[in-house]
């Protein structure tokens, strides 16, 4: 073969490979049959099956849980808050689910407008399988925007904080489900609307946080200090262009700490965009995606709006321990919409810009399966099959339907890489829960998780994660962290955990495993909360593609040495059988 033939061959069999490496499978009707109508609200572990259910708001006035059955359509509608029990005039923006009341039982908090110019909170009391549409709970303040769920008195019961009358912030907690606010920080917020705060570790000592967006625009940090939190400069507080999307965080990086990833607009109108990132301890924002052209058409961020605001979804949908993302962009020529995966890869010669960080985003412009839904409004990872590789919903608006529609990709990710899974619960019942239920998925704000390890190169590798840090606006998190861990099957050397502080508490609150296993979901019950020594965790295998060939290949080997043994076997009787018969007619002289 000659040496043109043979480049031939290798890019032909490389576009194979890429393909079947980034291959999508609409399985929508497999998950929701007929039913696939609505906007995406939440995810949650609802009724304490170890499947994470979907929650959906249809007609903004009705809750829909689909639970997650083990037969088609896999996500049945089987709970359901109908219009009428919550004021006609209220619209529904957004749904937390989490254990509000201590119980370890699944609650439902909604966030309704019904003034323009405020937010009211209602909490629906959850009892395994259903939701109490009685006894439900109306906040007694209201709020200028969505609020932020998460753990602001570090008791692993979520609080409601968000900013008041007057700029005023307070968190609300709800003691035997009596709604009680206390003041939260020292000095006054003037909150930007649509807010991206935040509740994560961003002064790596492993535990949350609070991150605040403010009018101007300008970004705040509050640093949890013994369960107090205090003002301090640990990001740029300064964007880098006026016009900002929703903030998020991830280890961009794999130095094991969270980077502050910002999408922008460059003009007013949007037709220019790019991401920036800024590093926990400097005050410099690096550009990790500028370039929007494909080919001869320029897309563009859709300019965000209260009710939709501009955001990236974070997932590691390739498990190579980079988190990925996904967003939508639009064509700034024309009138297309639609989802992009923006895939996390090494930063490129021809772009210095990230030379710092040594990451960058790509857009992979060659998706045709997430082409194939025009006029997306919104994109999100979901592990559909629990199996740890993460898979893509989206949402899009069909001409002449009012209600948006949601389709289902499953990521046929087939290259080998590993991954863990952690999902870390509240411990507030330790090992004799109500009921006798023993809730697996009750969603917990504020956890945070980093690994260490050693690649197959033997290079030092780390990443870590943060556990339902935001809660407004469809930022659509999952219950649980997937942090991939490339093709390295090597066990994890440490694995910490670390949780939300009690006031008081310096050194508590975090505790280290060594030697987890690969394609592991580990789940961690931190009880007592301050007595980490006690804290128990349950690990669950999901078997990997190599284990299963490996497997094969066993068994073929073992097929194969009892074939060779019976042919041995067969050929040795039947030389016995003709010894016989030459014995039998042999012509015995003694007998003469």
């Amino acid at each position: 073969m000659s040496l043109s033939n043979w480049n031939i061959l290798l890019f032909f069999f490389q576009i194979i490979a890429t393909y079947r490496t980034l291959a999508l499978q609409d399985v929508t009707a497999d998950l929701f049959g007929s039913e696939n109508s609505g906007t995406l609200a939440a995810f949650g572990d609802f009724n304490a099956d170890k499947q994470t259910d979907i929650f959906i708001i249809r007609e903004q006035s009705e809750l829909i849980i689909f639970l997650a059955d083990s037969k088609p359509p896999y996500f049945k509608p089987k709970v359901h808050i109908n219009k009428g029990i919550l004021p006609s005039e209220a619209i529904l923006t957004s749904v937390v689910p989490g254990d509000y009341d201590g119980d370890s039982q699944m609650d439902a908090l909604l966030t309704a407008q019904i003034n323009p110019m405020a937010s009211s909170v209602f909490i629906f009391w959850g009892d395994n399988n259903t939701l109490d549409t009685t006894g439900w709970v109306k906040l007694n303040k209201t709020f200028k925007d969505q609020p932020l769920v998460m753990d602001f008195n570090g008791d692993m019961i979520p609080d409601i904080f968000g900013v008041t009358e007057q700029s005023t912030t307070e968190f609300c907690s709800l003691i035997e489900r009596d709604v009680v606010c206390q003041s939260a920080l020292s000095s006054p917020i003037n909150m930007r609307i649509p807010h991206a705060n935040a509740f994560i570790d961003l002064n790596k000592d492993l535990t949350a946080d609070l991150f605040l967006t403010t009018e101007g625009p300008k970004f705040e940090t509050w640093i949890s200090k013994g369960g107090n939190f205090s003002r301090a400069t640990v990001l740029p507080e300064t964007p880098p262009h006026s016009i900002v999307g929703q903030s998020s965080f991830a280890d961009f990086d794999g130095d094991g700490y969270q980077d502050h990833l910002l999408p922008v607009c460059l003009d007013n109108t949007c037709q220019r965009s790019a991401i920036y990132l800024a590093k926990s301890g400097s005050q410099e924002w690096v550009s990790v995606l500028s370039d929007f052209r494909q080919s001869e058409t320029v897309w563009s961020f859709v300019p965000g709006k209260p009710s939709q605001p501009l955001s990236l979804h974070i997932g590691d949908y390739n498990l190579d321990g980079f988190p990925d993302a996904l967003v939508i962009l639009r064509n700034t020529s024309g009138s297309a919409q639609q989802a992009f995966l923006l895939e996390n890869v090494p930063c490129s010669s021809s772009t210095p810009s990230c030379q710092s960080v040594g990451r960058m985003f790509r857009i992979h412009w060659e998706q045709s399966d997430l082409g194939a839904i025009p006029n997306a409004t919104m994109a999100t990872f979901f592990d559909i099959y629990e199996d740890g590789i993460l898979d893509m919903l989206v949402v899009n608006h069909v001409e002449g339907k009012r209600e948006l529609l949601i389709h289902a990709l499953k990521n046929n990710f087939e290259a080998d890489a590993y991954f863990v899974k952690v999902m870390v619960l509240s411990g507030l019942c330790g090992s004799s829960c109500p009921g006798n239920i023993k809730p697996l998925g009750v969603n917990q704000p504020g956890p945070y998780v980093m690994y260490t390890t050693v690649d197959s190169n033997g290079k030092l590798k780390n990443a870590s994660a943060g556990q339902l840090s935001q809660s407004a606006h469809f930022s659509l998190q999952l219950p649980y962290t997937v942090l991939g861990l490339g093709r390295s099957a090597n066990f994890l050397d440490h694995l910490v955990v670390g949780i939300p502080r009690r006031l008081g508490e310096e050194d508590s609150g975090t505790k280290e495993w060594t030697a987890i296993i690969p394609n592991s979901q580990l789940i961690v019950i931190p009880y007592p909360h301050n007595q980490p020594s006690s804290w128990s965790a349950k690990l669950y295998l999901t078997p990997s593609n190599s284990v299963l060939l490996t497997a094969i290949a066993l068994i073929g080997v073992c097929v194969f040495i009892l074939v060779i043994i019976g042919i041995l076997h067969w050929q040795e009787k039947k030389a016995d059988d003709r010894e016989k018969r030459q014995e039998a007619h042999r012509f015995h002289f003694d007998a003469m």
